[in-house]
């Protein structure tokens, strides 16, 4: 199963994160890719940029409206992701248990319901396990 490692937490300029601390930062998060990548589960993992130079778009009765920022304004926001191919659940809160990101923020885990692989969709839902809203 795939899933979606959320990495939510305060940006480091909004917390007043120290140079020791974004240096700690970083080595941990670079040895937590590592390890994803070692156990061979790590599809993908991204650290995004802040959310000051983020551009939200949306598209309504076929016109275009741009802005600046977030489409949301919170306290904590979306910092980075990891994308996982794990057996099960309970893997997937294993590993997230282990992301730096969840000792000062939280690790939201999201399954994938489709893919897009190979030149086409793929639904990773099967019918025994989806819900219905």
């Amino acid at each position: 199963m795939q899933y979606s490692l959320l990495v939510m937490s305060q940006e480091a300029g909004d917390a007043e994160v120290s140079e020791e601390a974004m240096d700690w930062g970083r080595a941990a998060f670079d040895a937590y890719a590592k390890s994803l990548d070692a156990a061979g589960v790590l599809i993908s993992a991204d650290i995004l940029q802040p959310v000051a130079v983020a551009t939200t778009i949306s598209v309504r009765d076929g016109a275009l409206t741009v802005q600046d920022g977030p489409f949301a304004v919170t306290k904590e926001r979306l910092n980075g992701t990891f994308v996982v191919e794990v057996p099960d659940l309970d893997a997937a809160i294993g590993w997230a248990a282990k992301c730096p990101g969840a000792q000062y923020g939280a690790v939201e885990i999201r399954p994938s319901a489709v893919v897009f692989r190979d030149g086409a969709w793929h639904s990773l839902v099967s019918p025994s396990t989806a819900t219905t809203a």
